[in-house]
């Protein structure tokens, strides 16, 4: 498939620019095995190389940054912001979802086909190029676009704009790399008399002053940080999962995720349990010096 524009994304920690030159793995991941790469890829050793070759697979299979970008709803993962977000929106639990989808920047959606649709092979994007194509999609599943002219990715403004169209509970989606936002996103929310709720997510890169701000949001996804494991799981009410847990931190966000869960097809364990982060041996991603 054509690539158009120019994009960066983070992909097990390196970050990764695509472009009509191909794709180019600018630095090192920081990720030695992720178990959702090896479902999704087949990859087993996470280097440079096959960093590459799994961008190049999102491409040809699904349009990734391409005119022709496939809008898929079929949940990927467990416990992912889009299958959530899909889900709340779905039951009427929020009124808008504040993503990031590629060739469109900041995107408001209100159906939870949208939501999904976007978010469910994404990554972190760190900057992208518009894509008419991608943004006439969002539109026709009447999806807002923040900046059509540039593409441009402000969680926060995002934000501002679905309160200013009378949206009342709003979700939005923050990626690790642009942590601090969490915290001018609760400002805002205060200002405007708003309910929003925070969703932490691609925090594999996340250093040790993101947690002051994640430690804001109402659910976190680990990632592969052992930062968020320790810091962020230490303060958490609730976890999902444990190859690559999500913390619910506040209790909307616990609400939210037991109404996430109350429609899961999948047989479940509850048990109380006195301290979190929950671990087992030989779960979940391991970074370069762990392997």
């Amino acid at each position: 498939m054509d690539v158009r524009g120019e994009h960066e994304i983070y992909c097990c920690g390196a970050r990764v620019r695509i472009s009509k030159k191909g794709v180019q793995v600018l630095t090192e991941p920081l990720v030695d095995y992720c178990p959702l790469h090896e479902s999704l890829y087949g990859t087993r050793h996470v280097d440079k190389e096959s960093v590459r070759k799994s961008v190049e697979m999102k491409i040809a299979g699904h349009g990734f940054c391409c005119r022709g970008r496939a809008f898929n709803s079929e949940p990927l993962v467990a416990y992912g912001a889009s299958e959530m977000m899909q889900v709340w929106l779905d039951k009427g639990l929020i009124d808008c979802a504040v993503v990031v989808c590629e060739g469109a920047g900041t995107v408001i959606a209100t159906s939870g086909k949208l939501a999904q649709s976007i978010g469910a092979r994404l990554t972190g994007i760190v900057k992208t190029s518009p894509i008419n194509e991608i943004i006439e999609q969002i539109e026709k599943d009447d999806g807002v676009v923040l900046d059509k002219t540039s593409a441009s990715i402000n969680q926060v403004e995002g934000v501002k704009r679905a309160i200013e169209l009378g949206f009342k509970q709003v979700a939005v989606s923050v990626a690790g790399f642009q942590a601090e936002r969490i915290s001018e996103i609760r400002r805002v929310e205060a200002d405007m008399r708003a309910d929003v709720l925070i969703f932490s997510v691609c925090n594999t890169c996340v250093s040790d002053n993101a947690v002051e701000h994640i430690a804001r949001s109402d659910i976190a996804c680990a990632s592969a940080s052992r930062i968020l494991r320790t810091k962020i799981g230490s303060i958490a009410l609730m976890q999902s999962g444990v190859t690559i847990p999500v913390y619910a931190l506040t209790s909307k966000g616990k609400r939210l995720a037991l109404a996430y869960l109350a429609g899961f097809n999948d047989r479940l364990v509850i048990f109380r349990i006195s301290k979190l982060p929950y671990e087992t041996k030989k779960k979940g991603p391991l970074l370069k010096n762990q392997a």
